[in-house]
């Protein structure tokens, strides 16, 4: 009865599906998160009669064959790369990305980790970091006496000071691009990493070479659609329960197998 296994595989990808949904859902109000699909593939078929097989003595060849396919597979849980809309919050450090590219960030392992979430601090050695004491590369020091800061669609850094009255140039932040940013690993935090599939990383001043620009006070929100995503459950859902019935149909013939005489 290969229904019941069929069946099975069925349910299994659907509830990968819902987890996936769920997720999304979950990370509607998390800054620059991107929603997620789950993409699935048929399993191999087994093949009963083979197409072309020869029928008969005069040459007859069977047009179709029979091929009896063995249910579901989760093929990919893919990033969709959207834009979120950006909500002003009025913070010096807050800054968003408009377009292509990440804000790379140094861990404590000395890796490289990449981040579309703006949300930046202050040390208290005056460095700018992420919310979680990340320092962002390269390296931008705020002096103590500085008044407020200023930083431009390139990412400039400007701080003004009591006793000058020219801005003075601090640093200038940088963004990557990958070829494959799906391929990027996701590490949490809002964090990613550099993989074989993503390619190496691009660095380069924003704005340039295809990158994006900085927006100053502003964060990007998640890209997650709520309607679409609850849709989808729902679909999910309905997957589930005619997958739970083709098992429970599956059963009952196997009983009435069992009950012949």
């Amino acid at each position: 009865m290969r229904a019941l296994k069929i069946a099975a595989t069925g349910m299994s990808a659907q509830q990968l599906r819902v987890e996936t949904i769920s997720n999304n859902l979950a990370n509607m109000s998390t800054t620059g998160y991107n929603a997620r699909r789950a993409e699935f593939a048929d399993l191999h078929y087994q093949q009963v009669a083979r197409a072309g097989t020869i029928n008969a003595v005069d040459g007859t060849v069977l047009p179709t064959g029979v091929q009896l396919g063995l249910g579901v597979r989760a093929a990919a849980v893919t990033v969709e790369l959207e834009q979120g809309v950006l909500s002003a919050t009025q913070s010096d450090l807050d800054v968003a990305i408009e377009g292509n590219g990440y804000l790379e960030v140094t861990l404590p392992s000395g890796q490289s980790a990449y981040t579309r979430d703006g949300s930046l601090k202050r040390s208290p050695d005056g460095q700018i970091v992420t919310s979680d004491g990340y320092p962002v590369a390269p390296d931008i020091v705020i002096p103590p006496d500085a008044r407020s800061i200023s930083i431009n669609a390139n990412g400039e850094v400007y701080g003004y000071f009591a006793n000058a009255v020219a801005a003075q140039l601090l640093g200038q932040f940088t963004l990557a691009s990958f070829a494959n940013a799906k391929g990027l690993e996701a590490l949490g935090s809002n964090l990613f990493a550099e993989t074989e599939a993503s390619g190496a990383a691009n660095v380069s001043t924003p704005g340039e070479n295809g990158l994006g620009t900085l927006r100053q006070g502003y964060l990007e929100g998640s890209s997650v659609d709520a309607v679409r995503e609850v849709t989808e459950l729902i679909e999910a859902q309905r997957g589930y329960e005619m997958n739970a019935k083709v098992i429970s149909a599956a059963d009952q013939m196997l009983a009435a197998t069992t009950q012949v005489r």
